[in-house]
């Protein structure tokens, strides 16, 4: 078998870290597209490893669903600026993974095996992440979105030649539930940098207490809930 030939960057110490207040550790932006890019056009690419570079230039963590496609090319991107990546396999082990999923372990520098499927991945995915980034996507990269839009993340959906963003106006505005914490943008630098500062805003704001909007006492006043 022939030797791999890597990037030094691939393999590289992370040269920085964004790190939040009080102890919160470094922002994790997850990345979220289409795993089979055929109708996400020619740049849909280029524009994902933009994405990835801007997320590591900006001393954030990469998360995806460790898969192919446009949120393969991102964490590419990341790793090329010797950036941080952290995989969500649906897979329950690494032969599972590679043998039954026929998905990548390129370009990650640590892969959970969650063993819940696609949508179980897709759930852990964006819950162990700070903010979300949507690109040019299909059914999976929808269900990443509801879960973010439910769970109140900074969502970033950036606006290409494909048509996920347009989709999502439709579906945003069809659900009559006002959002602040959604940004459109087509340049990935400016969206990193204005994810990271909502992630920043909020967790300064809410510190180590988290006002969970689900949650009420028997007064029907909102409850604080200590993680």
């Amino acid at each position: 078998m022939a030797k791999r030939i890597l990037h030094p960057n691939h393999t590289a110490v992370p040269l920085n870290f964004c790190r939040l207040p009080d102890g919160y550790g470094v922002v994790k932006i997850a990345v979220s597209g289409a795993a089979e890019t055929g109708a996400c056009g020619l740049d849909s690419y280029e524009k994902a490893k933009e994405v990835g570079r801007e997320i590591a230039k900006h001393g954030g963590i990469i998360t995806t669903g460790a898969t192919t496609g446009f949120p393969m090319y991102a964490a590419m991107g990341a790793k090329d600026e010797c950036g941080f990546s952290i995989g969500f396999s649906p897979a329950g082990s690494e032969r599972e993974h590679v043998e039954t999923y026929k998905l990548p372990l390129d370009y990650m520098d640590v892969v959970v095996y969650t063993g819940f499927g696609y949508s179980g991945r897709d759930l852990l995915l964006v819950r162990s992440s700070d903010a979300v980034i949507i690109g040019c996507g299909r059914i999976g990269t929808l269900n990443e979105f509801s879960v973010a839009f439910e769970d109140r993340r900074p969502i970033g959906i950036l606006e290409g030649s494909w048509g996920t963003d347009e989709l999502l106006k439709q579906v945003i505005e069809a659900a009559h539930r006002p959002n602040a914490k959604i940004v459109y943008d087509s340049d990935p630098k400016a969206m990193v940098e204005r994810l990271i500062e909502m992630v920043t805003k909020e967790k300064e704001k809410t510190m180590l207490v988290y006002n969970n909007h689900d949650s009420r006492d028997p007064a029907k006043k909102a409850e604080e809930v200590i993680f």
